[in-house]
């Protein structure tokens, strides 16, 4: 899929919001050990095109899909296709982080 979004960064700053809801720049940043710089570059051009919005977690911006967006349904299913179509290595390594804490007694 890369060049359908206008570079690779973006696509994965769309996946990884795809996949997880939300996020911010660091926390994208780190998963696909890219420059910080290059993806909150991308987050604010996607904001600016009105697919992305922002809300203030005290100083964290958090980034997720814009829901007024008018082809938010297709664009959900193209990259979904794209996540599902990731070899099963790339998936493991980027989709599947813990966003929460391990219930307290659960057995590992």
């Amino acid at each position: 899929m890369i060049g359908a979004f206008g570079n690779e960064t973006a696509e994965k700053v769309l996946m990884f919001i795809q996949n997880y809801g939300s996020g911010y720049s660091r926390e994208i940043a780190r998963t696909y050990q890219i420059p910080q710089s290059m993806v909150y570059k991308q987050l604010v051009r996607l904001e600016q095109e009105y697919v992305l919005v922002n809300r203030e977690y005290g100083r964290t911006r958090v980034f997720e899909f814009n829901p007024r967006y008018a082809f938010r349904k297709e664009l959900a299913a193209l990259l979904q296709k794209g996540i599902d179509l990731t070899p099963q290595a790339e998936k493991d390594r980027w989709f599947m982080q813990r966003r929460r804490p391990r219930r307290v007694g659960k057995p590992l």
